[in-house]
């Protein structure tokens, strides 16, 4: 108990600057304190002993970042990111000797990286990184105490810091007074913390995502005059922050951030593009509200992580996606009809491939891409069911189409529902109901999810005398076309059935 004890109160008045923080009080929280001292216990041995290598060869070393933030937020984390006085190669001389593997991919930023049981620990080197202001390649320039490195880090929430062996407590920017009040804030000024590297404006909004924070005015009128600069940066690292600020626990404050900052003007025009102008007569929906009511809406149909895959274990990128970007082809499909309608004819087909075409610009790999434009074309077919008036070759034909996206469709389908009238919500949630009950009716018959031809392609070439090749898979495919339309039919039927189009076909003749 006496390392707790020291965690808490003495390492505190040893570590913390005499210049108070730009906001709050300038002293932790008792609470939050003790919430921090509980979440590091199980590490504090393990901390002890790697301070305690680092001290004895005669360099600093300080546990930063994430995991003191996250202490301090009462979550732990299996993975420690330290700061040090001493060189890549003299980190590596001692994690080598302590871990139980290492490695030094990062060396040439200073990173040196090891494992020790369950964790996994990165020592940097001090840094003061420059950059060229062009291709956002860093300049590595290593620093020589704790103090100036801390100052380069993004958030103050991110610029506090243990130093070790004696665990004291550093907070030189008033980083944990932010975390008590909730705010992001930088710990220079941001014009010249977001002209380092201009993706800590999208790392921003990933925050208020991940930790339901709200950025500090300053950071809000800096992000809004630098927004432009994010082109520098590259897609990748544009991608990997809007797919965490997606996977947060409230994206939708993270993209309103963004929107608001004019940033997505540059990285996902698509959405602020939903902000149609409203006419007159109100004629229609708020199509930007309306896309991130259903991002919301489908993000509460997700399953707890460790559900099944057909409950869509969340979070779910894919169903969040296509939540957000369903509908960002009804700018360019809005017309005005007589009589005072809109319409946003075929805006599934023009988004799909809208959505198509934004992923693959973003980096997203294809299958992730493939998958949320494919949603996105099929969240409207659902309308065309009515009330229960579709045949089952129809029903399969849903299944089929959809195929492994099925469980992901009956959400997103259900999620895009914003009425306000009640009636109409209650109705459309029963029509849905009847059709997912037929699905499972005709599933549990059929064996749905593995449709397939009642011939074999083996099978198909025997009857017919060809050779494997195009014919072969137009047969397939019209065999596949009666097993949606008639259902099981039994293998003598089905040659019957293929026999029958063959006797149809130019090719029979030549064969």
């Amino acid at each position: 108990m006496a390392a707790v004890e020291e965690v808490r109160w003495s390492a505190y008045p040893r570590g913390v600057s005499s210049t108070p923080p730009p906001t709050g009080s300038g002293k932790p929280d008792r609470a939050l304190l003790e919430q921090a001292v509980a979440n590091l216990a199980p590490v504090v041995p393990l901390l002890r002993d790697l301070g305690g290598r680092f001290t004895e060869a005669g360099h600093e070393i300080a546990l930063v970042g994430g995991p003191v933030r996250d202490a301090f937020l009462g979550r732990g984390s299996p993975d420690l990111d330290f700061t040090t006085s001493a060189r890549p190669q003299e980190t590596a001389a001692i994690l080598k000797a302590w871990g139980d593997h290492f490695w030094d991919i990062g060396k040439e930023f200073g990173t040196i990286g090891a494992t020790k049981g369950p964790v996994t620990v990165e020592v940097t080197t001090y840094r003061a990184d420059a950059y060229d202001g062009q291709t956002r390649k860093p300049v590595v320039a290593f620093g020589d105490n704790l103090e100036d490195d801390l100052l380069r880090r993004d958030f103050t929430v991110n610029a506090m810091a243990l130093r070790l062996p004696e665990l004291a407590f550093v907070d030189p920017h008033g980083g944990l007074g932010h975390l008590s009040e909730r705010v992001m804030d930088t710990p220079t000024d941001p014009e010249i913390s977001f002209g380092d590297d201009p993706l800590r404006m999208m790392r921003a909004a990933r925050f208020v995502s991940q930790l339901g924070f709200t950025v500090a005015p300053r950071v809000l009128e800096a992000m809004t005059e630098r927004a432009a600069t994010i082109d520098i940066v590259s897609a990748e690292r544009v991608r990997d922050e809007l797919v965490k600020l997606l996977l947060g626990g409230f994206p939708r404050a993270g993209l309103e951030l963004l929107v608001s900052t004019g940033i997505t003007e540059r990285v996902l025009p698509e959405v602020p593009a939903l902000k149609l102008e409203v006419d007159e007569h109100h004629r229609h929906k708020d199509v930007y509200e309306h896309s991130l009511i259903v991002l919301e809406q489908a993000i509460a149909l997700e399953g707890a992580p460790d559900a099944p895959a057909e409950d869509v274990p969340g979070p779910d990128l894919v169903l969040r996606l296509a939540a957000l970007l369903h509908d960002i082809g009804k700018p360019a499909t809005r017309r005005f009809e007589p009589g005072g309608g809109v319409s946003f004819h075929h805006h599934e087909v023009v988004g799909a491939k809208l959505t198509r075409k934004r992923m693959q610009a973003l980096r997203f790999d294809k299958e992730t891409t493939k998958a949320v434009s494919r949603l996105v074309e099929l969240h409207l077919r659902f309308h065309g069911y009515r009330d229960g008036q579709w045949t089952d070759s129809a029903v399969r034909r849903y299944v089929t189409d959809a195929g492994p996206l099925l469980p992901r469709l009956h959400r997103l389908t259900r999620a895009d529902c914003t009425t306000r009238n009640v009636r109409k919500a209650q109705r459309l949630a029963r029509t849905y109901d009847d059709l997912e009950r037929r699905i499972a009716e005709i599933q549990a018959q059929e064996e749905l999810d593995a449709v397939r031809p009642e011939l074999d392609g083996h099978e198909i070439a025997q009857a017919l005398g060809i050779r494997p090749g195009p014919i072969l898979g137009r047969a397939y495919k019209h065999l596949l076309a009666v097993r949606l339309d008639e259902g099981p039919i039994g293998k003598d039927a089905a040659r019957e059935r293929l026999l029958s189009w063959w006797a149809e076909q130019p090719e029979s003749t030549e064969s």
